[in-house]
């Protein structure tokens, strides 16, 4: 990278469940004279965050509006159902959305970690992404996969017409890229040699060859 690009920090935003330490540790190693701005967002700022340039990249819950946006799906989350430690599904493997009529359904979309503390009173259930259930975990709640909710996907997204190289090169770290196949120019293919011409025989050759097929007749 230039120095233009070494003056200023790297800015990503998360949704919380998504863990960042492996491509930003891996970031650091490779790039350690641009710092990292990692910040949690939310609902409502996960994509807000790009377009009033408070992120180069943000890792988005999808569905999202993703006009003018370039849109990497990563990985899908399976829903779970948060409850007490005492509540009868803590009990069981998995559960389906149909027996979760009846039960009193917390709201998801506010504050989790109020939500988890009425779960954990006994106030209802919380149904969230394993990974947010994983972030809020406690000692007096549990969780199990709710088999019929459907998944969630986490993705990288970014504005199309500010991909910059920075840009690019998180996106490489984050699909997997090696440090020796970022920046390295792709030997071509080597020309094949052209198929060696047959020379046709001279007319001196070909009567010299009828001369002694003629002889080795007369021989028999």
């Amino acid at each position: 990278m230039g120095t233009d690009a070494a003056s200023a920090s790297f800015r990503i935003g998360f949704m919380p469940g998504v863990t960042t330490t492996k491509w930003t540790r891996i970031w650091a190693e490779r790039h350690p004279d641009v710092p990292l701005e990692v910040f949690a967002t939310g609902v409502d700022e996960q994509v807000a965050v790009l377009l009033d340039d408070r992120a180069d990249v943000s890792f988005v819950r999808l569905p999202i509006d993703d006009e003018g946006l370039s849109v990497i799906p990563l990985y899908l989350e399976e829903a779970v159902v948060v409850v007490g430690k005492d509540h009868a599904i803590a009990d069981v493997d998995s559960v389906t959305l149909a027996e979760l009529e009846g039960e009193r359904l917390q709201d998801a979309t506010g504050a989790l970690k109020d939500a988890v503390e009425l779960v954990a009173a006994g106030v209802g259930v919380l149904v969230v992404p394993q990974s947010l259930a994983r972030l809020h975990a406690r000692k007096d709640v549990t969780y199990r996969t709710v088999t019929d909710a459907g998944q969630t996907q986490i993705a990288l997204a970014w504005l199309a017409e500010r991909t910059t190289e920075q840009v690019e090169e998180f996106v490489g770290i984050v699909r997997g890229r090696t440090a020796q196949s970022s920046r390295t120019t792709p030997t071509p293919p080597k020309a094949k040699k052209p198929p060696k011409k047959k020379v046709a025989p001279k007319p001196v050759d070909q009567a010299r060859a009828r001369a002694a097929k003629a002889r080795r007749r007369r021989g028999r």
